[in-house]
């Protein structure tokens, strides 16, 4: 019963953040992210994640640990520095508040991406538990949404976990679960990943 309480209360925190920031305001404050996510976070190039229609807790989250260096990338590292807590609910609220744009799936990983998506594979957990059946994730746990992602960026997410070099998931769940897949199951997942809707 406990449990449930603080769960409650940390969730209408985390709305009440959502809220309180500034769409419109994020707007403004987007400009430096649109040469790399595009001016409505669908970004152009596939190295760049698609930030449109993104859960704002995990925007939120994912500026925050660039600012505070819990996560690292040369190039969003400098962007993210200068931000206070303010600009950055505003701008993951601007990105949010975005329409996603959805791509295709390669008819070779159909298969083996929706076998692991929804069934997962020895020592690889199902991503439908976490992440939904369509990938819009769980905002309220603070799982993404990965759904119509870039192929080649969900490669480079999951090896990083894989290798350790990105670790700012908290329960170190999604470094255990990249850590147990192959390439070619990294492969098939993400090339499902970008025509999931």
């Amino acid at each position: 019963m406990k449990q449930l309480i603080i769960i409650s209360l940390l969730l209408l925190a985390g709305n009440s953040i959502v809220t309180a920031a500034d769409a419109i305001a994020g707007k403004n404050k987007a400009v430096m992210c649109v040469a790399c996510h595009g001016t409505d976070g669908n970004s152009f190039n596939p190295i760049w994640p698609n930030l449109a229609g993104q859960s704002a807790t995990y925007l939120a989250k994912q500026l925050t640990a660039f600012r505070e260096g819990k996560r690292t990338n040369a190039q969003m590292a400098p962007m993210a520095t200068a931000l206070s807590d303010e600009d950055i609910n505003d701008i993951s609220a601007f990105f949010a508040s975005q329409k996603q744009k959805i791509g295709t799936t390669k008819s070779e990983y159909v298969e083996l991406g929706s076998q692991i998506y929804t069934g997962g594979a020895e020592g690889v957990m199902a991503c439908t538990g976490c992440h939904g059946p369509t990938g819009a994730g769980l905002e309220a746990a603070g799982f993404p949404q990965i759904s119509a992602q870039h192929t080649q960026y969900v490669i480079s997410q999951l090896n990083n976990f894989k290798d350790g070099s990105r670790a700012n998931d908290s329960t170190g769940m999604m470094s255990s679960i990249a850590g147990a897949m192959t390439t070619e199951q990294i492969e098939a997942v993400a090339n499902y990943l970008a025509g999931l809707h």
